[in-house]
């Protein structure tokens, strides 16, 4: 077996590991059930993959995002490792042909949505695979008191019978005392071993400013804190007005959602990370599987539903461990609003069966049918043709995409794909009898190589009709024809939002809705927004402090640069400054012991001026004769 250094080393060309991610490697590689909470950016990934390549066999990773999935994977295939997902979406072929690679080929990792893991072909595949660990991402989907509930997490456990012998690893940002809990118990822990860095950030201040003219504030601020950052709005017509006004200000802004086209937001996102722009405006579509280390400032012009979700998102900032801010700017009415927001995210039961009929009606999908279908799908033309209200409706969608019933994509997109069906005998044949294919599948062939013949591929259809010296339209004609006549499996390019059924198609009015469920789910919901009220609102106590409470992390050390710490320093300052010439006045004439000095002082607050005592005395201003009375040095 290799060692996880030398590992580290061969694959992502780092020398050490970052604090705590060792320990996690060596209690993993041991057989050991692990929960291991990590801060944004701090390095969770590697964790589980590089125990993974120190283990024979595939390693099994649930993730619920298939943008999250898609990045790693893709950055597995650039360090050389072989790697696959299952998601939502695909064909059943499709799915067919990655299951035999994992048992018979090199897969090293298998990505796999939740929704997955109950199908009867993965689990017989499962079964037939050399598994060596099994890990979990994004673990606090797990519970009902996570930020981001996912019932078909709560199917994961199910599988651990079908692979015995192998151990698990779960892993999130943030986890509040009762979801690491919920975590170990749902995921059936053999013991209890939790390892977790502290949620501090010593190089991130935190602010809270009211302001009743956000956009001149943030104007404000942007010009006071120089370099790269993010703006985050809920709107997703806000993203593009703020971006607008920013660019009038010569401040270079681009803005990103989940409604803009996969190259409008893959150009937004690349402008940014190559700073090309300084600032994104985005909603919080943005951000997952974002490495840019140099974020100076991540800014909330909107206050966040939960404190988890602020927490990661204002991670962002100041990963390269240099001073950054993370700030949340208010309006007076911002929190109320928030309240409103918290309640309509939770339809009425009625509601949800009425969208879910409506769905079944729109795409045509009969009772008993569609497992795992997917469909293209956009909002605006669904309301419309069923006069609904479009922001209830799309948090009915999530509601039901929570409760396991739907997958409701934004921003789906999947690049077109080739797979060859013949072996190399048989393709070589057809080359011959068909000429007018030829030089597309030589041309395929010396541009993708031999793994067409094994696995699904990314193509460029524009790449291969440049060299092929054709457009791109005839490109994919003739691979929608090789399609037809079996020759290839050719999956074109989606980009537009996609609603799969990851049951098969209910009754409407019998849908399996848990009205006791759905109220504690609100109850939740309303608690943390009122956590998020409450943080706003705090004027007395550090907030780093405030979050590692919400957290369950127990700590006494304020931060000393968040808007809190500093507020006090400076009323501190002034305090001090005119403690110390009184004393200096006082003790001019002849010594005084502490007691005597305090009582001539009199402060409003004793610590205060005791501060200002041990101050003088570290700077050498005053000292301490035998009797432990001050004098002037």
């Amino acid at each position: 077996m290799e060692q996880p250094r030398v590992i580290l080393q061969k694959y992502w060309n780092f020398d050490t590991f970052r604090p705590m991610q060792e320990d996690i490697i060596a209690a993993v590689l041991k057989g050991h059930d692990t929960l291991a909470l990590l801060p944004t950016g701090g390095g969770k990934s590697i964790c589980f993959q590089i125990p993974a390549m120190c283990l024979e066999g595939i390693c099994l990773v649930v993730s619920p995002l298939i943008a999250l999935m898609k990045d790693q994977v893709e950055q597995l295939k650039k360090r050389g490792i072989a790697a696959a997902m299952l998601f939502s979406g695909q064909t059943r072929r499709e799915i067919d042909i990655i299951l035999d690679n994992c048992i018979y080929g090199q897969i090293k990792f298998l990505y796999v949505s939740p929704e997955r893991l109950q199908t009867d072909i993965f689990q017989e595949r499962l079964k037939k695979m050399k598994v060596c660990l099994l890990a979990v991402d994004e673990a606090h989907c797990i519970s009902q008191w996570g930020y981001d509930f996912r019932p078909p997490y709560l199917q994961i456990a199910a599988i651990r019978p079908l692979i015995p012998d192998v151990n698990i690893i779960a892993l999130t940002a943030t986890a509040t005392q009762a979801v690491k809990a919920d975590i170990q118990e749902k995921l059936l822990f053999q013991h209890q071993l939790v390892y977790q860095k502290s949620f501090a950030r010593d190089n991130l201040s935190y602010a809270v400013i009211f302001d009743d003219n956000k956009e001149n504030k943030l104007l404000h601020i942007l010009k006071g804190v120089q370099g790269s950052a993010i703006i985050y709005v809920r709107s997703r017509k806000r993203t593009k007005t703020i971006a607008n006004f920013l660019n009038k200000n010569q401040i270079y802004a681009g803005y990103y959602h989940a409604g803009l086209t996969n190259a409008q937001r893959t150009a937004a996102q690349d402008a940014w990370i190559q700073n090309k722009t300084r600032v994104i405006v985005a909603t919080n579509a943005f951000g997952m599987g974002i490495d840019k280390p140099d974020v100076r400032l991540v800014l909330h012009m909107d206050p966040p539903e939960t404190l988890e979700a602020y927490y990661q998102e204002a991670g962002r900032a100041g990963r390269d461990e240099k001073k950054a801010y993370a700030v949340l700017l208010i309006h007076t009415a911002d929190l109320e609003d928030l309240r409103k927001k918290v309640t309509q995210a939770h339809p009425e039961m009625e509601f949800l069966k009425k969208v879910y009929q409506s769905l079944a009606n729109y795409l045509k999908v009969a009772v008993g049918s569609s497992l795992f279908a997917s469909y293209d799908f956009e909002l605006d033309p669904f309301t419309d043709s069923f006069k609904l209200p479009k922001v209830d409706t799309y948090h009915a969608l999530k509601k039901l995409q929570e409760e396991g019933f739907i997958d409701f994509n934004e921003y789906f997109f999947n690049p077109s794909r080739v797979y060859i069906l013949l072996d190399n005998k048989a393709l070589y044949a057809y080359q011959i009898a068909n000429e007018k294919y030829d030089s597309l599948l030589k041309a395929m062939l010396r541009m993708y190589g031999g793994d067409l013949f094994g696995q699904f591929n990314t193509i460029h259809e524009k790449k291969i009709a440049a060299a092929l010296g054709v457009t791109s339209q005839e490109v994919e004609k003739c691979l929608l024809a090789l399609h037809q006549q079996e020759v290839i499996i050719y999956d074109k390019q989606k980009d537009k939002p996609q609603l799969t059924f990851l049951t098969q198609r209910l009754d409407a009015a019998q849908l399996p809705l848990q009205q006791k469920k759905l109220q504690e789910r609100k109850e939740i919901s309303i608690e943390k927004a009122e956590a998020v009220i409450a943080y706003a609102h705090h004027a007395n106590r550090c907030r780093t402090l405030l979050l590692l409470d919400y957290f369950n992390e127990i700590s006494y050390r304020a931060c000393g640069v968040c808007d809190i710490c500093l507020a006090k320093k400076k009323v501190f300052n002034q305090e001090h400054s005119l403690y110390e010439k009184n004393i200096l006045s006082l003790i001019e004439k002849a010594p005084i012991d502490v007691e005597s000095l305090v009582g001539l002082v009199s402060p409003p607050d004793k610590e205060s001026l005791i501060s200002s005592i041990k101050i003088m005395l570290d700077n050498g201003q005053i000292a301490q004769d035998k009797y432990g009375r001050l004098f002037k040095k």
